[in-house]
Formats: C-alpha cells, sequence, structure tokens
C-alpha cells in the first residue's frame, strides 16, 4: 500500500484501525479527529485516543469543529493530497465535497453487518435486539447515513455474557484486521461494489439516557439484553424505595408469577423480580453516588427491601 492516506477517527474503538495501517507502513498523510473535550470530574479537556497515538507517532493531527461549510479546512485536506480516505467513528457525517477528494474514495469501517443497524450506535443495538452474531463491514461511503455499497465483511458470534463494553473492542480489533486485508485489494481493482438492498436496512440510533429505562411490562429476556446493550452507558436504570438504581448485571429466569416489578425473592445471588415474561435476577446494581456492588451484599443495608417491593417508576406511581 503506497497510496497517500488520510485517517479519520476519534474514540478508541478507532484505535485499532489506525495502529494497524501505522504498523503495516502504509503513508499516512494525516488524522482527522474530533475536538479535544472536557472529561471526567474535573472536566479537563482530553484528546481523544485516535489524536494521542497519532502523536505518539509524530502524525500530523486536524481537530476541525465541524466540516460543512469550512473552506480552509477542505483547502488543507486537498493539498494533502490523499488518495484515499479511511473513516471509523470519526463522528460526523463527510459532506459531498469531501467525498469527492481521494481518486480511491471514502472508505468506512462499520460495526455491523450491513444494511443491519446503520447509524450511530450499531453495537448497542445489536445487544438489545438480542442478536447472537454481528461484524463489521468495509463500505464505501455516499452522503447518506451508512448507505454506500459494500466492499468487504467479517463476522463475528457475540458472547452470551457480551455486553457493549466487551463488544467493542472485538469489534474494533476486527474492523482493523478487515480494512488492512481488504483495503489493498480495493486499490488494486480486486473488490466488487456491492449495493445494500434498502429494504433490510434497520437503524441504530444514538442512545439517550431514556433508552435504558426498564419497562417491567417487557419479558424478561428482552431486559437483560437492554441492560447488555447500554452497558456502561446510558446505563440500565430503575427505580427502588423511591430511588434511583442502575442495573449492571442480570440473568434471565424461567420463573412466573409476579405482577411486573414486583421483587419476588432474595436470593443468595441476586434480587430476582418479576417481569411481562419470566423473571430477572439482578446480579449487580448501584445505588446514587455508590460504587457498583453485588445486589445480594446490599440485601440487608436497605430498610424496606423486602418481597412484594416494586421496581420502577410505573409500578411507584401506581402505588405499588
Amino acid at each position: 500500500m503506497n497510496h497517500p492516506v488520510l485517517y479519520m477517527g476519534t474514540p478508541s474503538f478507532a484505535v485499532p484501525t489506525l495502529e494497524a495501517m501505522i504498523q503495516a507502513g502504509w503513508p499516512i498523510v494525516g488524522v482527522v479527529c474530533q475536538p479535544d473535550r472536557p472529561a471526567g470530574r474535573g472536566q479537563q479537556l482530553q484528546p481523544p485516543p485516535v489524536k494521542q497515538l497519532a502523536l505518539e507517532h509524530g502524525l500530523k493531527v486536524f481537530q476541525p469543529e465541524k466540516l460543512r461549510r469550512n473552506e480552509d479546512f477542505l483547502t488543507q485536506i486537498k493539498e494533502l493530497a490523499p488518495a484515499l480516505i479511511v473513516v471509523v467513528a470519526y463522528g460526523n457525517i463527510l459532506p459531498a465535497e469531501f467525498l469527492e477528494i481521494p481518486r480511491y474514495g471514502c472508505l468506512n469501517v462499520h460495526a455491523s453487518l450491513l444494511p443491519k443497524y446503520r447509524g450511530a450506535a450499531p453495537i448497542q443495538w445489536a445487544l438489545i435486539r438480542g442478536e447472537t452474531k454481528t461484524g463489521v463491514t468495509l463500505m464505501q461511503m455516499d452522503v447518506g447515513m451508512d448507505t454506500g455499497p459494500m466492499l468487504a465483511k467479517a463476522e463475528m458470534a457475540i458472547a452470551p455474557d457480551d455486553t457493549s463494553a466487551s463488544l467493542a473492542p472485538k469489534l474494533a480489533n476486527l474492523g482493523a484486521q478487515l480494512a488492512v486485508e481488504q483495503i489493498p485489494n480495493w486499490i488494486a481493482g480486486k473488490l466488487d461494489a456491492v449495493p445494500q438492498n434498502d429494504a433490510q436496512a434497520t437503524m441504530a440510533p444514538k442512545l439517550t439516557k431514556e433508552t435504558g429505562a426498564l419497562d417491567w411490562r417487557q419479558g424478561a429476556r428482552a431486559l437483560h439484553d437492554l441492560v447488555r446493550g447500554v452497558t456502561p452507558w446510558p446505563g440500565a436504570t430503575t427505580t427502588l424505595l423511591g430511588a434511583p438504581l442502575k442495573v449492571l448485571d442480570t440473568e434471565v429466569i424461567d420463573a412466573a408469577g409476579g405482577e411486573p416489578g414486583e421483587l419476588r425473592a432474595l436470593l443468595p445471588n441476586g434480587w430476582l423480580v418479576a417481569t411481562g415474561e419470566g423473571a430477572l435476577l439482578l446480579k449487580q446494581v448501584q445505588l446514587p453516588g455508590k460504587p457498583a456492588r453485588a445486589a445480594s451484599e446490599l440485601t440487608h443495608g436497605l430498610r424496606g427491601l423486602e418481597p412484594g417491593v416494586r421496581l420502577g417508576a410505573l409500578a411507584e406511581a401506581a402505588g405499588g
């Protein structure tokens, strides 16, 4: 691979692909990522992970606030004359004028088996929807949201205990491998660009705090998958004894009886809660301002915690 490449990516998910390109000796003429953002308790400005890696290797870094109607930045990129732009979790859709710059186009490594799960949170929504397999797609970008033609895919199984926190690095590494193996084939004209079937498309919109709200009227399996998908962010939430409760780890139990949200039993390995179908064992929870703990460790420390108590805002509003 001896064509000049511009890399665009921001979070830790985008690090392995850049790392693999560096190790393969690709001529990287620049790295574009989002600006430094405040993070942590002190809200100090923190450089994104991709920037940190790029600077460690002496690469030129660009951090524009925006891409659209940014003529100065567009000119800078044109002067770099990249033959190819590789994009992994950059954080913004590229405007048409950027897509037209490189001779070999703009290629994106997307964390799903397109056309399923187009959008900002494909890893999370694959878990929330209970998928048992996922993967990465190398695609040619167009002006749409993950709608461009597909060049190559790689599949992998989703482990039963995977959360978005554990699945993301696996997919990041798989995407890096796919990119360094297949992009040279694209340059050499050995890959066909296959249009996506829009009729089979599903969306994976950005998560909000509301996404993690547990509705106990749903079945235990759906609630369990929601917990997996929204861990660690925004987190699965409910209420208990009038206070917020974050749920971090659960297990589906084949048990019947009880109203949705009703605490059925306090077991040695967690709290058994009735749902719309089956029961959910809450194994790890977190109270406001406290560290995460095994639910069983809190059994005797919460006044009023006993079988029959109802979890969830709906239950409490109804006087349960």
